[in-house]
């Protein structure tokens, strides 16, 4: 620990570097940046503190140092330490928000879009980290590697590859190996058979990769991830059908599940049929089997109300026209499936919500891990916003803003293994952090890049919005970044 004295001289020191530091230049590291007069949130569900100041060195937060009002009245004494300064006053200071269910695309229906547009989103957003669960496997470890090397202005990469439908045990242990020798850092499985489930979750714990269970209407559910030890159940199919009484969801004869309005419409009707008591017992279950939930709560929404979905504002300057044909009703198409979409799918979806949220508050409760993912690029979720969505509704459920910032943060570190180095605003760990234009434990919106209309001396104004993202100690100013999106898009249509 650093002396008192020597702590305040040092704060001293900082303070100066804020009275005579430039700005940093956008995408590129600085060997010593300072933010300045910050208020922060830690992701570890803390409350608010503030004004600190936050020193980065290289790619690392070399210190947290609170500032008092001596401090800050000297600012202008002593000699700079730092090549460049972020002045955050009157701002919050976050964790790098981390999106632990995200798909790298660089096309949607077979046609092309450039991965920059998703990439570039993402940073505007805040998330500095995502989990890519499924994408062309090979181009996603080059994208890990380039950004990781600061060659391309991207999150920090996680690659759980899709597993796929191996007929047995051993074809599964062969499957685990060789995504291991690819270099993945975990498993996405859908759709998979008991014994090849269980097979491969051997050998993945075996080989230290993490497994993330997309479950289905199929053999396993969640009483096999408990069993078996999965990390995370995605969504949450297999989470009520485990506390089904009959075993089996009422499904009428013409049920077919590869139809996916079929599937989603009775998707909104599942968690009525769950027995209560059954159901605490498998949440229980998973507490103590250490089973995460990542409910990715924003990208049912359309399915509870389709207008508001296909009107969301950022659509009319930041929709990528090929995303945008993607989302239109297609059976062709995974998720487009608002096809005689009624007012009775929209009250079952819901209800459907209502019940699933009031589990995921009795998850917690009891002590579970609830992590955050927006499975951005269908059912008309853009990345980035998607995730901001997800935190809102993560409020509608019951959570305090401080609890939804560490789930988006220090909890998704914890799923990732990775919660010694990401998800906090603390020495030692990896600079990954937002600046933010605003309060977001008052106002989540503020988190959204496009900002948030406020009311100023009595005027209508537009504020908010996150004013730097820094990954990986690389500050990058969101409003630029969302400059290019625009351009990208502007460009796009013109092409249509």
């Amino acid at each position: 620990m650093m002396p008192r004295a020597l702590l305040a001289g040092f704060g001293l020191l900082l303070v100066a570097a804020a009275a005579f530091g430039q700005a940093p230049a956008s995408g590129k590291r600085v060997h010593r940046l300072l933010i300045h007069n910050a208020t922060v949130v830690d992701g570890n569900g803390t409350p608010a503190s503030g004004p600190k100041d936050i020193l980065i060195e290289n790619n690392t937060i070399a210190d947290v140092i609170p500032l008092d009002a001596v401090s800050l009245s000297r600012g202008g004494r002593g000699s700079t330490q730092a090549d460049a300064v972020i002045d955050a006053t009157g701002k919050y200071v976050l964790p790098g928000l981390i999106n632990a269910h995200a798909h790298l695309q660089e096309e949607r229906g077979g046609k092309p879009q450039p991965i920059e547009y998703e990439l570039s989103i993402w940073l505007a957003c805040g998330i500095t980290t995502v989990r890519d669960v499924g994408s062309d496997t090979k181009r996603a470890i080059e994208l890990r590697r380039q950004s990781a090397e600061g060659e391309i202005a991207a999150p920090r990469i996680f690659i759980y590859p899709m597993f796929g439908r191996p007929r047995n045990a051993a074809e599964a242990r062969a499957r685990v190996r060789e995504l291991k020798g690819m270099g993945a850092d975990g498993i996405k499985i859908l759709g998979i058979d008991r014994d090849t489930m269980e097979a491969m979750e051997d050998e993945a714990h075996a080989l230290g990769l993490r497994v993330a269970h997309h479950a289905g209407v199929e053999e396993t559910n969640a009483w096999d991830d408990i069993r078996f030890g999965t990390t995370s159940i995605e969504h949450w199919y297999g989470i009520p059908d485990a506390a089904i009484d009959s075993g089996v969801q009422n499904f009428p004869s013409t049920y077919n599940y590869n139809n996916e309005t079929d599937r989603f419409r009775y998707a909104g009707r599942l968690w009525r049929e769950a027995n209560p008591e059954r159901l605490t017992k498998v949440l229980q279950a998973m507490v103590d089997g250490h089973v995460a939930w990542d409910p990715t709560l924003d990208i049912y929404e359309a399915s509870r109300d389709l207008a508001r979905a296909q009107t969301q504002p950022w659509f009319a300057q930041y929709l990528h026209p090929t995303l945008e044909e993607y989302f239109r009703p297609n059976p062709a198409n995974h998720g487009s499936y608002f096809i005689g979409w009624s007012s009775t799918d929209e009250v079952f979806w819901k209800e459907n919500y209502r019940l699933w949220m009031a589990a995921l508050r009795q998850f917690d409760r009891l002590g579970g891990l609830i992590g955050m993912g927006d499975d951005a690029g269908f059912i008309y979720q853009m990345y980035g916003f998607g995730l901001i969505r997800g935190m809102e509704l993560h409020q509608e459920a019951g959570f305090h803003p401080l609890k939804i910032i560490q789930q988006a943060t220090g909890n998704n570190a914890k799923i990732l293994g990775q919660e010694n180095r990401l998800g906090r605003v603390r020495a030692g760990f990896a600079a990954d952090l937002i600046v933010v234009n605003g309060n977001p434990l008052e106002n989540l919106k503020v988190l959204y890049p496009t900002g948030v209309e406020e009311i100023r001396d009595g005027k209508a104004v537009r504020g908010g919005g996150i004013e730097w993202t820094i990954k990986d100690g690389i500050p990058y100013h969101a409003p630029t970044l969302l400059a290019r999106v625009r351009e990208i898009v502007a460009e796009a249509r013109k092409h249509q």
